[in-house]
């Protein structure tokens, strides 16, 4: 290999998550739960990391510090988070991972418990976001008629009616 280039690791970790070498940083970012495109360009853009660089050429200085800005999220706009003045705690952060999806299964158990319109849609795993019902969201149910059991029905009618 050439003194010039460095090699390219095959996997890039950040926030438990193996992150693939061979993508930019930016489309790399996006297999961690919580972070999207906004956020992943914000990322890059506060670090001044170019967004085109290889995820593989980062070193771990790089990745802790990311992830410094992930878990503390100072330096980005407070519109950007996901979670903004928090129910429980009332203060505003940004969670990933599996501390994104406890929360969201907290919030999902409260909604049911207080019984608020939405809460009972989960309950009745109902799309609770205003989408319509008749032609979706069956799922795992036979819905409609079945033409052996209607074919047998009817013929013993016809018989009878002599």
């Amino acid at each position: 290999m050439e003194e010039g280039k460095q090699q390219l690791k095959p996997f890039f970790r950040v926030m438990n998550t193996d992150l693939i070498g061979e993508k930019p940083i930016v489309q790399a970012l996006l297999k961690i739960k919580g972070v999207g495109f906004s956020m992943a360009s914000a990322i890059c853009n506060t670090l001044n990391i170019p967004k085109n660089k290889k995820a593989g050429s980062l070193t771990d200085v790089d990745a802790k510090k990311i992830e410094s800005l992930i878990k503390e999220a100072k330096d980005l706009p407070h519109w950007m988070l996901n979670r903004r003045f928090d129910e429980v705690s009332g203060e505003t952060n940004h969670l990933t991972g599996s501390d994104l999806n406890f929360a969201v299964e907290n919030d999902v158990k409260r909604l049911k418990k207080v019984k608020s319109y939405r809460g009972i849609r989960h309950a009745q795993g109902q799309p609770s976001r205003g989408q319509r019902t008749r032609s979706h969201f069956r799922h795992g149910r036979a819905v409609g008629v079945q033409k052996s059991k209607v074919g047998k029905s009817i013929a013993p009618a016809k018989e009878t009616k002599k």
